[in-house]
């Protein structure tokens, strides 16, 4: 039960939804159905740890008729769940005006399980906390669908745990975007091996 206060309880899915266009209440950050690369994104996985040995890649899978970014990983997580693999990009955003942010998403492979995690006023320290949102991905092959996130709902984290005592989220100052799969450790679900996130579009939206 506790599990699903902690997921479910900070996302909710809309399945089948289309994408929304940049208007006065919506903002499109990333669109990778339309960018030419993915210059600025690192990885950052476990590895940066002796034990580490998880991986994680981005890339722009285009075809004929369409084009979206693939966030593979190879999970290689500790017994406890200890481990991670993910990507990260250097932005300047200002979201003060908005409540939410939208992934439109779809996963396969063997986990669903992932967060976004988001640093302000230009931190970059492995010392300083990061602010923490989990997701889980609608697993399919053919249908993609509008994960949301409140950005309300961040946490500050440091090493897999929530600071109670940490500053908010400055919404104005937003000065990195990252992508990650987790093992779960402190979590009750556990994950390691393959998986795959396939991104059309992130956006932020204002409720009214």
């Amino acid at each position: 039960m506790r599990f699903y206060h902690i997921f479910a309880g900070i996302t909710y899915i809309i399945f089948g939804s289309a994408m929304m266009k940049s208007s006065n209440g919506s903002k499109l950050v990333l669109d990778f159905t339309k960018l030419d690369n993915l210059n600025g994104w690192m990885e950052s996985s476990d590895t940066v740890r002796r034990v580490g040995m998880s991986k994680a890649t981005l890339t722009l899978q285009k075809t004929q008729v369409f084009q979206r970014a693939v966030f593979f990983t190879l999970l290689n997580a500790q017994p406890n769940g200890a481990g991670f693999a993910g990507m990260r990009i250097p932005v300047s955003w200002d979201l003060r005006e908005y409540d939410e942010l939208r992934i439109r998403c779809r996963g396969q492979g063997q986990n669903s399980h992932y967060k976004i995690v988001l640093r302000h006023k230009g931190q970059s320290s492995s010392d300083e906390v990061e602010y923490e949102q989990f997701f889980e991905a609608p697993l399919s092959n053919s249908s993609f669908s509008e994960v949301v996130l409140p950005l309300g709902n961040f946490k500050p984290y440091f090493r897999g745990r929530e600071v109670k005592d940490a500053e908010p989220l400055d919404r104005a100052r937003i000065s990195m975007f990252g992508l990650q799969i987790y093992g779960g450790v402190y979590l009750p679900i556990k994950q390691s091996g393959v998986s795959a996130l396939e991104i059309e579009t992130v956006e932020v939206r204002r409720n009214n």
